[in-house]
């Protein structure tokens, strides 16, 4: 008789764990945002940086600088961007030299584009399409002022319950496709350790 108390107790506790789960499984669900409320909502927080008075003071440039960065930063993952761009190098390398890789990487894309990112204060962003397939993404925008009508493109996956960006296409010109033939091209015809070097000291040439 025991026995069986203690089995029928084990299934309740079994069966609350399992409704537990199922429950928590669909409030992630639920709050997963679509892959155009994550790219507006980065977007906007990079806006209101850009077009706040007191940042945009001279004195307060790189502390605007770095709440850019942290931005950007908190939607990019770096890491999927770096493997990417890497291509096959990235299957040949330690663990120690990956993660100095996106360490690398980040900062040059970071040093790269933020000054881009500052010209843009004055654009009107329009959200034009979205596409969503098992866990990716692609949401097409586009930048629009009197002088620039330019269409950016975000691809996201989904990772620990939201969206991160993993490639940007600016007028149809992927920014990993790119860096990763550049960097191929050093790996060749140097070494992976010369494209290290070139990312440190942030001598590679920007995407045509």
């Amino acid at each position: 008789m025991s026995i069986t108390i203690i089995w029928r107790s084990r299934c309740g506790i079994v069966s609350q764990a399992a409704l537990v789960l199922y429950l928590c499984a669909a409030v992630e669900a639920v709050e997963l945002p679509s892959p155009t409320g994550a790219v507006k909502l980065t977007v906007d927080a990079v806006i209101g940086i850009l077009t706040d008075q007191v940042l945009a003071q001279p004195q307060q440039h790189e502390r605007r600088r770095r709440l850019l960065e942290t931005t950007v930063g908190r939607r990019f993952d770096y890491r999927e961007i770096s493997r990417r761009a890497l291509g096959r190098q990235w299957s040949r390398i330690s663990e120690s030299e990956r993660h100095e890789f996106v360490e690398l990487f980040q900062a040059f894309l970071a040093d790269r584009y933020a000054d881009r990112i500052e010209e843009y204060v004055n654009e009107a962003v329009e959200y034009l399409e979205e596409r969503q397939e098992n866990g990716w993404a692609e949401v097409r925008t586009r930048l629009v002022s009197d002088k620039i009508n330019l269409p950016v493109d975000y691809r996201l996956f989904v990772k620990t319950g939201d969206w991160f960006v993993y490639d940007v296409v600016i007028d149809g010109v992927s920014l990993v496709k790119n860096y990763r033939s550049q960097f191929r091209a050093i790996i060749q015809k140097s070494s992976y350790a010369e494209l290290v070097h070139r990312l440190r000291d942030k001598t590679i040439a920007d995407p045509e």
